[in-house]
């Protein structure tokens, strides 16, 4: 028997997502929408006006229209005999008393503070409404951190307590504190950062990636000071983030927290000591992802400032050769470190073995490359400058550089 084409009353639809809504909520201007395409209009994309209308909205209120929602529920069961689903009745929204009254709970009874931060989480994962009636919650960020920061967490992974501070954690990162509450934990005298040094090495998978990220926000606000500041075991558990592969999401914000840290002091120094540099060319190998390969040659570069980043580098088998490798395979931006990557070696670590392995693993055929095609003018003056500068052991030894590429070595 052939399908009956439903056709879906046009007042049922969504207006920005064209489907029929399942939780429709009205806004300030009279227009409904489904709760799911207008929270991500209004929270996440941040617009400020109604889609249909282009009125500004005087508040981001999201009423219910139950008359509505009960239409289509009917419609539902009407049209069931032909596919069409019944929608499932929506949760209703939290206010902020429900959520004071789950904090409450959880500090007046130590038992009951896992089961209350996991509602929490749940509230909290459902949507961006809740979401944001979480974060203005007052003191529910703060409850949050007071779980991160106890001081039982370190009884051990298993604990209570630690999966208590693994929910906080990942709650926290979800709802993005502010620039302020940031600059508040973080001046606590290291308690904060601390805890979430505990995390990266103890937390489970999901708390150690929200560790990671919310450690990158906070060393976004901090003052020079607390960046010179910066501990050996920050680097360390930070490289560990990036071996142990939690997650793409947290490898970028490693690789950002390692790019805001290691211009400050002697950070370079303790990021070349934790292993960074051997961690990030073993990345560069296993990954061909735009984004990823540029945050890693841009570390890179900044730890070959300094006399053990170029060490570090040099010491590992296919530190030169994977960097030459990602030259015009990834992106200007990419092409323009590796080859600022390779001058640093080139005029601060330039022994005869260095300038051998040069040649051999075609670091100076690239570069005679890099001449003879579409790459920056800055790239391109730093590739000249490069090869000028042991042109006479390179143009000696010239059998390396395949003849079509020898005639582009600047004179």
């Amino acid at each position: 028997m052939d399908e009956v084409e439903i056709e879906i009353p046009s007042y049922f639809v969504c207006p920005i997502s064209m489907q029929l809504m399942k939780d429709p909520v009205t806004v300030a201007t009279g227009i409904t929408y489904d709760r799911e395409s207008i929270e991500k209009w209004v929270f996440s994309c941040r617009n400020t006006t109604c889609p249909v209308t282009k009125q500004q909205l005087v508040t981001t209120d999201l009423t219910p229209n139950h008359t509505l929602r009960r239409l289509i529920q009917a419609w539902c069961t009407l049209n069931a005999s032909h596919g069409v689903e019944r929608i499932p009745t929506p949760k209703p929204a939290v206010d902020k008393a429900q959520i004071l009254k789950l904090i409450d709970e959880a500090r007046r009874r130590p038992e009951s503070q896992l089961k209350c931060l996991r509602r929490i989480r749940s509230v909290a994962f459902s949507g961006e409404y809740n979401k944001k009636e979480i974060q203005s919650t007052p003191g529910a960020v703060d409850f949050l951190v007071t779980v991160i920061k106890r001081k039982e967490v370190a009884t051990g992974e298993d604990s209570e307590f630690t999966k208590a501070s693994d929910e906080a954690l990942t709650i926290l990162h979800h709802l993005g504190p502010s620039d302020s509450d940031l600059k508040r934990f973080i001046g606590d005298e290291g308690q904060f950062l601390d805890s979430l040094i505990h995390a990266l090495k103890h937390g489970n998978y999901q708390s150690r990636a929200a560790a990671i990220m919310v450690m990158k926000s906070a060393v976004d606000v901090a003052d020079p000071a607390q960046l010179i500041a910066a501990t050996p075991e920050i680097f360390a558990e930070t490289v560990q983030i990036l071996k142990d592969n939690v997650s793409q999401q947290a490898t970028k914000a490693a690789l950002k927290l390692l790019m805001e840290l290691c211009p400050w002091g002697r950070n370079r120094i303790k990021a070349a000591g934790a292993g960074a540099v051997q961690t990030l060319v073993d990345l560069l190998l296993d990954t061909t992802e735009r984004r990823l390969c540029e945050l890693a040659l841009t570390v890179l570069d900044q730890l070959c400032d300094c006399a053990e980043g170029r060490a570090e580098l040099l010491d590992h088998g296919a530190g030169l050769a994977i960097v030459s490798k990602k030259i015009l395979r990834v992106s200007h931006a990419a092409s323009d470190r590796a080859v600022r990557v390779l001058s640093s070696i080139s005029k601060f670590s330039a022994t005869s073995r260095v300038l051998q392995e040069m040649l051999q693993v075609g670091v100076v055929a690239k570069l005679c490359l890099v001449l003879q095609v579409d790459a920056s003018s800055k790239t391109k003056e730093r590739a000249k400058q490069t090869l000028r500068l042991h042109s006479r052991v390179w143009r000696d030894n010239s059998s390396c550089i395949p003849r079509a590429l020898l005639s582009s070595y600047p004179s």
